[in-house]
């Protein structure tokens, strides 16, 4: 495990918007060597947080501390240390993609190949086309690439595989676990569970500005109670071959009935959706 500070740190962090509050006092960090997923519904300040990490808003009070620096003050060699994917945000529109990776590229001392990351990511396809003439999902990937080209120890992503093709999403979110296992801190927000569910290893949920809960997947699905106060109670098992499967299940449901309980056996995952709505349901209601 890295012993390093963590890469981000958000303390007591509070913006307001002409009287709004956006952030409410929102406390988390990030560590090197892992995937931070920030999840909560549309207005829970997920943008507004991620905005004052990187330097684009500044904070009413609290403070952020990225790779140990204020990002609002941060100098250029800072900057050079973090990449950041804005959704749809930042691209030249009248530069062809692989001039403008190319171009991203040089602005970094060490940067990644760019031909290799054009190549793994696909953008070679596109590569001579003009950026305004993309479509979202390969604005996406280009955006991804230079997010990433400079070999940053912390990047942010917005929304990474939205609008890709189930491939390239593959492909997407093996490249972020890569990133990870190098090091590098990966702060990401989505609305897809499935890529939290496949790349999460600490997960932060707000609500209204606020930090709801904070843990792996595993522990915020394992310990939330429903609003009626009852508990999910959830098994695994992994690699059952399918003969065996349907057996298993019907001894489950046997001894569930002696407890008074009506199973529901399946062989999805863990439904981390259900649990993300009901723990911002009440945060949402004023």
């Amino acid at each position: 495990m890295d012993t390093r500070a963590p890469a981000l740190v958000v303390t007591d962090l509070r913006r307001s918007f002409g009287g709004v509050a956006a952030v409410d006092g929102a406390t988390f960090s990030a560590r090197h060597g892992q995937v931070t997923a920030i999840l909560g519904p549309n207005g829970a300040g997920k943008s507004t947080t991620i905005h004052c990490a990187t330097g684009l808003l500044r904070p009413d009070s609290g403070t952020v501390r990225v790779l140990g620096s204020d990002p609002w003050r941060a100098y250029p060699d800072l900057r050079a240390r973090v990449g950041v994917m804005i959704q749809d945000g930042g691209l030249a529109s009248g530069a062809r993609a692989l001039q403008l990776l190319r171009y991203g590229a040089s602005l970094h001392e060490k940067p990644l190949d760019v031909d290799e990351v054009a190549e793994h990511l696909g953008i070679d396809e596109f590569g001579s086309t003009l950026v305004r003439r993309l479509s979202g999902g390969q604005r996406q990937r280009l955006a991804l690439a230079l997010a990433i080209i400079g070999r940053p120890e912390l990047v942010f992503l917005d929304e990474p595989t939205a609008g890709m093709d189930p491939s390239i999403r593959r492909t997407v979110r093996h490249l972020i676990r890569s990133l990870a296992r190098t090091g590098t801190a990966v702060v990401l927000t989505t609305h897809l569970m499935a890529d939290v569910e496949d790349l999460a290893d600490h997960v932060v949920v707000m609500a209204r500005g606020r930090v709801v809960t904070t843990g792996s997947v595993a522990e915020i699905l394992s310990s939330h109670h429903s609003r009626d106060g009852r508990v999910h109670l959830a098994a695994r098992a992994d690699g059952i071959e399918a003969e065996r499967a349907e057996a298993l299940a019907a001894e489950l449901r046997i001894v569930g009935r002696r407890h008074g309980v009506d199973l529901e056996v399946t062989t999805g995952a863990a439904d981390l959706e259900s649990v993300l709505i009901d723990l911002t349901r009440d945060e949402e209601t004023p």
